[in-house]
């Protein structure tokens, strides 16, 4: 009965954390963390040794469903240059709903500005790994530098993530035409 409890606390941190961190920033404090969760601040010192791992682990936890969410099912799924715009369709769908605030893990990376952080290591994995992503579809269509061309992705999924989400731009189809536009350039099919 214990482990369930147990267990059952740390997702209510881990989701209250999540909604709150990606709706308030990093700097929300442990009070309302907890208040939100429905847990003591002893039972959550208990299961992590600071809200940074709560953090942190709130954010790592997302990643897999982040990764689903932004990546097609399989790499059998389309040509290279499909899989890539599929990853900006769907930010562009994402960032038209109203909740929406951007990428989680890049907000981390700003807010905080330490790269020693538990989060910031999370984050710059996810990033790490979108990178990856892009660069490995992007060798597999043919691009002529695969590593410029991720990185070139990166910044405009990190912009457009950024712009829709402080709502000082709508994307409808704007990153798409520009990928598009770049992934020709660089010879990718």
């Amino acid at each position: 009965m214990a482990t369930t409890d147990k267990a059952s606390t740390r997702d209510r941190l881990l989701d209250a954390a999540s909604e709150l961190f990606y709706r308030e920033g990093v700097s929300i404090g442990v009070e309302a963390l907890c208040r939100t969760a429905g847990v003591s601040k002893r039972s959550m010192y208990q299961l992590f040794a600071s809200k940074d791992e709560v953090l942190a682990a709130s954010l790592a936890r997302q990643l897999p469903e982040y990764e689903t969410q932004l990546a097609p099912d399989s790499q059998g799924a389309g040509t290279p240059r499909e899989r890539i715009l599929h990853v900006f369709e769907r930010l562009e769908k994402a960032s038209s709903e109203p909740a929406y605030q951007g990428c989680p893990y890049l907000a981390a990376l700003v807010e905080l500005k330490n790269p020693q952080h538990p989060a910031s290591t999370v984050a710059r994995g996810a990033k790490d790994w979108m990178k990856g992503y892009f660069r490995t579809q992007a060798e597999d269509g043919g691009a002529r530098d695969a590593e410029l061309l991720a990185r070139q992705l990166m910044l405009i999924f990190d912009g457009a993530s950024a712009r829709s989400g402080a709502r000082v731009e709508t994307l409808d189809g704007l990153t798409v035409a520009t990928v598009t536009t770049l992934l020709d350039a660089a010879g990718v099919t």
